[in-house]
């Protein structure tokens, strides 16, 4: 067992590693690293106060994350003998790094939805504001919310100083807003798997594009129906002797992605006119359960079929007969 203080990408890691010895020289840890820790059966990094999931290196040594157990006394010495003891006898979860690309999607999708909740917490505010003079705004529109808001505070000079401001932000939070949503609309137009995803009924570039980035790659996973609960879209089992309780949806793993599903769902469900077999199923569903049971059924197999047509490289078909024919 050897235990190595090094740095990668200016982050720094406790390092245990078992199988056979790895001597690296203190003044250049980082080259050294980079060419023989792929070589080695299997390497756990430790991460300390930064977690090194963006940086070039780690993602070509296909990186494991793992935190390590503590012992009474917290030296780095039995901090490596801990690690190299689980590394030995397989008693570690090894967690699927992301790409680069997918966190770059990630983060233009997460910023997104900041500016979005944003623009509507104003918009709430300022209702909540013009409430308290006996003002209500009513059921309005984004576009001409604005005007509203400056016909009923015509007649009150110092409420509409503040509104301005309010309205001058939140009209600044809209033009970002907009600009992120047009980078997320072309990003989905030039992706082939977007494309193809996107003929799905209900599924639009955000739902796409989203389950692009978490998905990452298709191949992770041993087949499709693994896709639902590792997004927390199946009901917990709570067995004990007797008992074998169904509870709810098991709400784990990516929480965006899982909000972004139902809602393709809902709209599935609820919205889409052309009619399909996948809808006749959740209708079939909403009238056995309720509705909102079917609306998680569905949006757990809008992924199941989702990841499907991702590693097929096929699109949706509308009819059983055409799925059949082309089977």
């Amino acid at each position: 067992m050897v235990h190595l203080h090094a740095a990668i990408g200016e982050h720094a890691f406790e390092i245990a590693i078992t199988d056979r010895e790895l001597q690296v020289p203190a003044d250049s840890p980082k080259d050294d690293l980079s060419r023989e820790l792929p070589t080695l059966e299997r390497v756990l990094l430790a991460c300390r106060h930064h977690e090194p999931l963006s940086t070039p290196s780690f993602h070509s040594l296909g990186g494991r994350k793992l935190q390590s157990c503590n012992r009474t006394n917290k030296t780095d010495r039995n901090d490596a003998r801990g690690i190299a003891q689980m590394m030995r006898v397989n008693l570690f979860r090894p967690v699927h790094v992301k790409t680069l690309t997918s966190q770059n999607r990630r983060a233009l999708l997460t910023a997104r939805k900041l500016l979005q909740e944003k623009a509507i917490a104003i918009e709430n505010d300022i209702r909540g504001l013009l409430r308290n003079f006996g003002l209500k705004v009513g059921i309005i529109g984004k576009v001409k919310f604005e005007d509203r808001i400056r016909e009923l505070v015509a007649d009150l000079p110092e409420l509409a100083d503040i509104m301005a401001c309010l309205l001058e932000a939140r009209q600044s939070l809209r033009e970002r807003l907009a600009t992120l949503h047009r980078k997320v609309l072309a990003t989905a137009r030039e992706d082939d798997v977007c494309r193809r995803l996107m003929t799905i009924p209900g599924v639009g570039p955000v739902v796409s594009l989203a389950f692009s980035a978490t998905i990452d790659i298709p191949a992770r996973f041993k087949n499709s129906k693994a896709v639902g609960p590792a997004l927390g879209l199946t009901p917990v089992l709570n067995q004990s002797g007797e008992s074998n309780r169904i509870g709810r949806v098991s709400l784990c793993g990516d929480a965006m992605m899982r909000a972004l599903l139902y809602e393709a769902a809902q709209v599935l469900l609820t919205r889409v006119q052309k009619w399909s077999w996948l809808k006749a199923w959740a209708m079939t569903v909403a009238r056995r359960r309720g509705v909102q049971k079917a609306i998680v059924a569905l949006a757990r197999r809008l992924a199941v079929i989702m990841h499907r047509l991702w590693s097929d490289g096929t699109e949706f078909r509308w009819t059983r007969e055409s799925a059949a024919a082309t089977a």
